[in-house]
């Protein structure tokens, strides 16, 4: 199938008008105080995002552990929090991963943070229903008996379809879709009586009714900036981006298994030969927005919106008292939402390193963006004369590019869809809803 099957009034995925801002804002700053430093870097990533922004910043590269800013992996972060390791960072070091990010990132182990949260919400009186925004799902082979009671309730109610998935692969790799319990049974023998935590899967229940758009299916990139998780400070990015499917979207049996079709991962879909390499199957969020408030008004519209800050919001107070708030580190999250028929926003999954690789020119203008904002936001001019620790908490809400406040619990402060802050109560439709 090819591109011209979408909407040709929302088909402009090379605009960067949206995004002039993230180079043009500046921040409102004390006169100098401060010795300029040749700030020294350190990253895993050549990904030119990342290296352009260290170069206009004119940062010097080192290979040794002499830096002040680390853009690490995940790999490398568990070496450098490891105790026996010895390594002890300095007054002057910022790395950009939390010791034990994998209590949000980590497939299972997000959805039982979730459920222990809403529980101890429920016991405190407090209404949360971050799980209603999570497909219902089960780790396996562990809690095999709780998915087999809810199949055979699915199947009675007219059908029972499913989405299994390693807990801690991405880039669609491993994933399946079941649609019979002897395919869990079966996966279950091939691993024998144990299963190692590195095997276990997730098995959650397929979004049947997807928003699709031009008979595909497409979910959302939304990018979201902690700097504080003892209270809870974020930011979530205003751009971000729709990945589509190659294919027309079906639930025929006889196509479960092309999971181009169900899957959007740009990885998998590059392998397509429907893959289209001047927009990489990907619209702007700024575009689906305009195309979305067209088909269904701005009311319903805004109300995704505030939904979708709401799933950021308490996946973030979930994981808030289990994760290491070490003093040098901040996080960049990649969200993963899918949207239904009816508009309404479903968590698939959080990234702790969400892909830098630019596959089209509007890809590398959002994500150099970015990157340039994250850097305002946790570079600020003050460092290392002071170290990250003393401003993570009290960073001004001015200055920050193309993000927005998303919560500041130090000021109970909620961002608003467009860009405000509320320091009273929640938006009232929220409120009347019992969402918050």
């Amino acid at each position: 199938m090819s591109s011209s099957n979408l909407p040709t009034s929302t088909l402009n995925l090379n605009a960067t008008s949206n995004l002039s801002s993230a180079n043009s804002a500046s921040s409102a700053q004390p006169a100098p105080k401060y010795k300029p430093y040749e700030l020294k870097f350190k990253t895993n990533f050549e990904k030119p995002v990342i290296l352009d922004n260290f170069e206009k910043r004119k940062w010097r590269q080192t290979f040794d552990d002499d830096w002040n800013f680390y853009w690490s992996s995940v790999g490398n972060i568990r070496k450098i929090f490891n105790p026996h390791s010895g390594i002890r960072l300095g007054d002057h070091q910022i790395i950009n991963h939390f010791p034990n990010h994998y209590e949000l990132t980590r497939k299972d182990l997000m959805v039982k943070n979730l459920k222990k949260y809403t529980r101890e919400m429920e016991k405190l009186g407090e209404n949360v229903k971050v799980l209603d925004y999570l497909p219902l799902t089960f780790t396996l082979p562990v809690e095999y008996c709780l998915f087999e009671k809810k199949f055979n309730d699915a199947k009675q109610t007219g059908g029972s379809m499913w989405i299994m998935k390693p807990i801690a692969r991405y880039g669609g790799a491993g994933i399946s879709i079941v649609t019979k319990k002897s395919q869990v049974k079966d996966w279950m023998k091939e691993r024998g009586r144990y299963c190692s935590t590195r095997d276990q899967h997730v098995i959650s229940k397929y979004i049947s009714n997807p928003f699709l758009i031009g008979g595909r299916k497409f979910d959302l990139r939304m990018y979201c900036l902690v700097t504080n998780y003892k209270p809870v400070k974020a930011y979530i990015y205003k751009h971000g981006f729709a990945r589509f499917s190659a294919y027309k979207y079906t639930n025929d049996s006889r196509q479960l298994d092309d999971m181009r079709i169900h899957l959007t991962n740009t990885t998998l879909q590059k392998m397509a030969p429907a893959y289209n390499d001047t927009h990489g199957l990907k619209w702007s969020y700024q575009n689906l927005l305009q195309y979305l408030e067209h088909t269904r008004g701005k009311e319903a519209v805004d109300k995704m919106i505030e939904e979708i800050d709401y799933i950021c919001i308490h996946t973030l107070k979930a994981v808030s008292a289990v994760i290491y708030n070490d003093k040098h580190c901040f996080e960049m999250y990649g969200y993963d939402i899918m949207l239904d028929s009816n508009l309404k926003p479903w968590l698939i999954e959080v990234n702790a390193s969400p892909s830098l690789a630019t596959t089209t020119a509007a890809d590398r203008v959002l994500k150099s963006c970015l990157m340039n904002d994250t850097f305002k936001i946790v570079l600020r001019k003050e460092f290392p004369d002071v170290p990250f620790y003393d401003y993570k908490v009290n960073i001004s809400d001015r200055g920050l590019g193309d993000y927005r406040v998303l919560v500041n619990e130090d000021t109970h402060t909620v961002g608003t869809p467009h860009g405000g802050t509320s320091t009273s109560r929640p938006p009232s439709k929220l409120r009347s809803r019992g969402i918050y």
